[in-house]
């Protein structure tokens, strides 16, 4: 094998430029791969659950306006006079009769439109009569506002008065059009007045749940009788309830939920006012008026609702945007085709398509958090999860994207890395064949004149080892070379023992103003986070060694906490005996400096247990964090410090002096912003110590063995 003594200088060069640029490029590559990789990890993660929480808030904002509303119309005096004044009209049909032409109209519209359409969803053979009224007065009204409306079904709302003389037309005729507008502006799908004895005497659509009575008739086991009888139970005033979603008859078993509120005149119960929720409204919060890609949740992205009964509260993005992709979807996963026919039948998944996924199981269990999982498709998803504070219903919160798109830019920053290393390997080749011809070609001029005066013209210069041109030059300068490399390395050794001392004692940032001759230093920071720790048990450790015995623990200590701070780009203040002061976006800013403090923190308390493991000592670390801004400068004249002072910086002393041995105690505003990446708790007291009077937070599952428990919270 060819030594490289033997090698040219240009053949050397080439390799050592290559050696050199290519060891760089793959370290800067794999460096920068590994950092964006967990910047676009967060980044994904961080936005999902911004769709996830954004959602949430709209949905449950959604809801509140609704049982407002709800609760202010039936206080309203129109509303009020409307289900008197129709309570009293319909008492005065009870003695009405159709004829035999209108009973057998009425009869053909039950049997030939009404229940053809609610046996589409069901087995079995439907009995006519169990759906028809008894009433002389339902029968009569069904049959002017249902059988008898010339308007076809679903726009029988249109009909503001029928043919007849009776006082409930009239009656009719006053409100209708304005009911019709109060649904129409809202957004529910109906409306209902219901007088004390559960009778429908009001509705807007005019589907059959009109004027039928809600605890006797054939509706009398749906979702809307259960709320009635509740509210009508409450005796209360000022009293709203939701009822979940469920399959409503009179709407041809298609999901419905209803809101209901107590009517009063004074203390005495004259109604009932009811609201089928806008199944439509719901949707289009859910999926942003299907501008899925605007909310930031790409081509695969959705958020949807799932109730207690792991049963979808609202519609699936994919059954929107391909429902042939999505029966094929369900069919490869073996789904009931029942249940497929029924999301057919209805267009919509509420209460048809079950989630019996990791996330809704963990929301339900009233934990939130952004996991990988399979999502109802069994398809890998990035899952964010929470639950919903709707009250009367238990309902979660679901932000999902496939992974393969979620990943997708880390896999594209992938490819350009590794794209751009080969790029620069080439090109990087081909600079270092260019630079060593140009650089050896006066070399080898230089090397033929010192050849000639080694022949004889001057006095015979030794060689050295290596047989290349170098050696030759070197060989001619040797001891001129050697003077000035002597001088340059004392002075460089000089420069770094200066430096490193600097650098030992201030920040990188300052030690660089010092070195250029400032002299006052001070200046207020914003957004850092400040860590300041004590190391428990050191003082008892060190009465018991010499000085260097405790000195060199310290030092091995905190040689270990500069390590994991550097780590995170957190920069050491000082160490005063047994505390520890950093600051995180000193010299740097970060995003994530609070983050990134509590990453350190937690890390401190792995070296501080393998410490104690192979010394077998009980020390352990109290460590108090606060976020926010501080002054920082350098004091002192003849023996200068560098020090941080501040609201921030008292702060993290007091949360410190508060903690409980093995603990994290964290502010207000830190807890603020990563309560939704750790697990804290509030802590109120800590053993033997006095009530916190400041708000302070736990960071769970930081706590040591030791002899007391942190709070009553761990």
């Amino acid at each position: 094998m060819l030594s490289l003594n033997h090698l040219s200088i240009k053949s050397k060069l080439i390799l050592m430029v290559l050696a050199v640029s290519g060891f760089s490029i793959f370290v800067t590559a794999a460096l920068g791969y590994r950092s964006g990789k967990d910047n676009l990890t967060s980044r994904v993660s961080n936005q999902l659950t911004s769709v996830r929480a954004s959602k949430a808030h709209q949905i449950e904002a959604y809801f509140n306006t609704i049982r407002n509303h709800t609760q202010t119309l039936s206080e309203d005096p129109t509303i009020t006079s409307a289900v008197q004044e129709f309570t009293a009209a319909h008492k005065q049909l009870d003695g009405s009769s159709l004829s035999k032409e209108a009973e057998k109209k009425l009869s053909d519209y039950y049997a030939q439109i009404f229940l053809p359409r609610l046996m589409k969803g069901r087995s079995g053979t439907p009995i006519l009569q169990s759906y028809l009224l008894k009433p002389p007065a339902s029968q009569y009204l069904q049959f002017q506002y249902i059988a008898a409306n010339p308007n076809p079904v679903g726009k029988k709302q249109l009909l503001n008065r029928a043919p007849d003389n009776s006082t409930y037309s009239k009656v009719h005729a006053n409100y209708h059009p304005i009911f019709r507008n109060i649904i129409e502006r809202f957004g529910y799908y109906d409306m209902f007045l219901i007088n004390p004895e559960g009778t429908i005497v009001y509705t807007v659509f005019k589907e059959t749940d009109f004027a039928s009575n809600l605890l006797s008739g054939p509706y009398k086991g749906s979702n809307l009788a259960n709320l009635v009888r509740t509210v009508m139970d409450a005796k209360e005033q000022k009293y709203t309830r939701l009822v979940d979603f469920a399959p409503y008859a009179p709407s041809y078993d298609a999901p419905a939920a209803f809101i209901a509120a107590p009517i009063y005149r004074g203390s005495e119960l004259v109604g009932i006012l009811a609201f089928q929720m806008p199944v439509n409204e719901i949707n289009n919060v859910m999926t942003g008026n299907r501008n899925w890609k605007e909310d930031g949740l790409g081509n695969s992205g959705e958020t949807y609702l799932v109730g207690n009964d792991q049963l979808m509260r609202s519609i699936s993005r994919f059954l929107i945007e391909d429902p042939k992709a999505f029966f094929a979807n369900l069919r490869s996963l073996n789904i009931n085709e029942d249940i497929i026919r029924r999301i057919q039948q209805f267009d919509t998944t509420i209460l048809q398509l079950r989630v019996k996924t990791q996330g809704v199981s963990q929301a339900l269990a009233g934990r939130k958090g952004t996991e990988i999982i399979k999502d109802y498709r069994s398809i890998p998803v990035l899952s964010s999860f929470a639950p919903l504070k709707i009250k009367d219903l238990d309902w979660v919160i679901l932000a999902e994207m496939d992974l393969d798109e979620a990943y997708a830019p880390i896999h594209s920053f992938q490819r350009q890395i590794l794209i751009s290393a080969t790029l620069l390997i080439l090109l990087t080749t081909m600079v270092a064949m260019g630079l060593a011809h140009f650089f050896v070609k006066p070399i080898s001029a230089l090397n033929i004149s010192a050849r000639k005066v080694a022949s004889g013209e001057l006095e015979s210069i030794p060689t050295l080892e290596t047989g290349d041109e170098f050696g030759e030059l070197g060989r001619s300068f040797n001891s001129m070379l050697h003077s000035l490399r002597s001088q340059r390395e004392l002075v460089e050794q000089k420069s770094q023992e200066n430096e490193s001392l600097l650098l030992s004692v201030f920040p990188a940032a300052i030690a660089r103003r010092l070195q250029h001759g400032e002299k006052q230093i001070a200046e207020d920071i914003s957004n850092v986070a400040v860590l300041y720790m004590q190391v428990t048990g050191f003082s008892e450790l060190a009465a018991s060694l010499s000085a260097f015995e405790s000195v060199e623990i310290l030092n091995d200590l905190v040689a270990s906490f500069d390590d994991i701070a550097l780590s995170h780009g957190i920069e050491k203040i000082k160490t005063i005996g047994d505390r520890y002061l950093a600051v995180c976006g000193l010299s740097a800013p970060y995003l994530d400096h609070d983050k990134r403090a509590v990453d350190c923190g937690i890390e401190m308390f792995g070296v501080i247990r393998r410490f104690n493991f192979e010394r077998d000592f009980d020390l352990n670390l109290k460590i108090g964090i606060d976020s926010g801004d501080i002054a920082v400068g350098i004091v002192g004249k003849s023996k200068v410090v560098y020090d941080v002072w501040g609201k921030t910086m008292n702060l993290a002393v007091e949360l410190k002096d508060a903690c409980p041995p093995g603990s994290i105690l964290v502010s207000q505003t830190v807890h603020h912003r990563l309560e939704d990446l750790y697990p804290f708790e509030k802590l109120d007291k800590v053993p033997d110590h006095e009530p916190i009077t400041l708000s302070a937070w736990w960071l769970k599952g930081t706590v040591m063995p030791v002899e007391t428990e942190p709070s009553e919270h761990s």
